[in-house]
C-alpha cells in the first residue's frame, strides 16, 4: 500500500456537505482520493489527445489511402490464413 500523507483544501460547503451526505466518514478520505485519481487520469489522456493532434498523415499509410474497408479484408484474410495454418 502506497504511503499515505495528509494534505489540505479548500472545498466549497456546498460540496463539502454533499459528500458528507453521500458518502460514510470513515469513507470520505478513499471516495476523494478515488475522484482526484479518476480526474488526473482523464487530464492525462486530454494532454495525450493534444499532443497527439494532426500525427496521423495519409502520406504516411498509402496502404489504406484507397478504402479502408479494402484494408481491414486484407488484414483479417491474413489473419485468418495464419490461423488455419497453425
Amino acid at each position: 500500500m502506497a504511503s499515505r500523507r495528509q494534505a489540505n483544501f479548500l472545498l466549497s460547503e456546498e460540496l463539502i456537505e454533499e459528500l458528507r451526505r453521500s458518502v460514510g466518514k470513515r469513507e470520505q478520505s478513499q471516495f476523494v482520493e478515488a475522484a482526484l485519481q479518476k480526474e488526473l487520469k482523464r487530464l492525462k489522456l486530454e494532454r495525450a489527445l493534444e499532443g497527439s493532434f494532426g500525427a496521423w498523415k495519409d502520406k504516411n499509410h498509402p496502404e489504406i489511402r484507397a478504402s479502408t474497408e479494402q484494408f481491414v479484408r486484407k488484414l483479417r484474410k491474413t489473419t485468418r490464413e495464419k490461423r488455419l495454418a497453425r
